[in-house]
């Protein structure tokens, strides 16, 4: 087991085959920087084109097509003084006799806040407004990271699906494990779009945007083929399903977590569904992009029980 330092030099806004950034051996350590949504660095100085670029890919030895990836989040430390964020919500958020009203406020703009990663307070900075100067207490997560796609696709940044991608989630904070199904020889990982903060949703189209030192660990499963992001925190193993309309991103999730019972946990359909029927518990990701995310959660301490 390695620990490396990757400098990138290079960034993407489509998750696919792209070359190389580093390669990595099962077990390694990872250490980078992700620049913002808008490809803006830690000095906020603008070095790549916007649009969620991800730092990577990232090549794992030994990974094939239906192997599962295994990414824990280490580290993530937003690395910057300045975030910035959507004000309204978006259109697809409000009833829509409400659109109108949002569209006449002045359309889409930004305002700045101040991040400080070592107090852990977001605190806005926009003078005009009487919320100037409140403090939010920081929540690091990234907002998009996967794997390249199936079948040599080159996917979007702006989107997700089952390789991951841009779900703005809030569980991919410092901690967790997230679990990725392998398309392609590698894995090739990617990761980006760092948020200082979010709601649930990414309702306003983004979190506190900022750049974010990031530490990572890559493992492998061989031989397990799951169909769409799995993951797990000390409280909860979770699955994440991705599409639109929103009732299909729920089936996805549940069906998703429905085979990681009965694969993983020694259930039958029966036993499966009557625990998910009284136990689960629902998260949204993302409900401003193309694809949405549904996030179908299990607690840690009833399914340790059933061992």
């Amino acid at each position: 087991m390695a620990t490396h330092t990757f400098t990138p030099t290079r960034y993407w806004n489509t998750l696919g085959s792209h070359p190389v950034a580093l390669r990595v051996a099962p077990g390694d350590t990872v250490r980078t920087t992700c620049v913002d949504a808008r490809g803006r660095d830690a000095q906020d100085l603008q070095i790549t084109s916007p649009g969620n670029p991800m730092t990577g890919p990232f090549y794992l030895e030994g990974a094939q097509p239906g192997d599962t990836l295994v990414v824990r989040l280490d580290r993530l430390l937003p690395n910057r003084r300045r975030g910035w964020s959507g004000v309204l919500l978006a259109p697809n958020v409000v009833e829509p006799r409400d659109v109108g009203q949002l569209a006449q406020a002045g359309g889409y703009f930004i305002w700045n806040w101040e991040v400080d990663a070592e107090v852990g307070t977001a605190k806005l900075n926009h003078p005009e407004s009487p919320l100037h100067g409140i403090e939010l207490a920081l929540d690091p997560m990234l907002g998009c990271l996967g794997v390249a796609a199936e079948g040599g696709q080159a996917i979007s940044t702006a989107t997700s699906g089952p390789h991951g991608g841009n779900m703005d989630y809030r569980g991919f904070r410092e901690g967790a494990t997230a679990y990725f199904p392998v398309f392609t020889e590698g894995a090739l990982f990617f990761l980006g779009d760092g948020h200082a903060l979010q709601g649930d949703g990414e309702i306003c189209g983004t979190g506190i945007e900022v750049s974010m030192e990031v530490q990572f660990t890559l493992d492998l499963i061989k031989g397990q083929k799951i169909e769409w992001p799995r993951g797990e925190n000390s409280e909860y193993i979770f699955t994440l399903g991705n599409a639109r309309p929103l009732d299909q991103c729920v089936q996805h999730a549940s069906s998703e977590m429905l085979r990681w019972l009965t694969g993983s946990y020694g259930l039958d359909l029966t036993q499966a569904s009557l625990l998910m029927g009284q136990t689960v518990r629902y998260d949204l990701g993302n409900v401003f992009d193309p694809a949405y995310t549904m996030v179908c959660k299990m607690p840690k301490k009833l399914l340790e029980t059933l061992r």
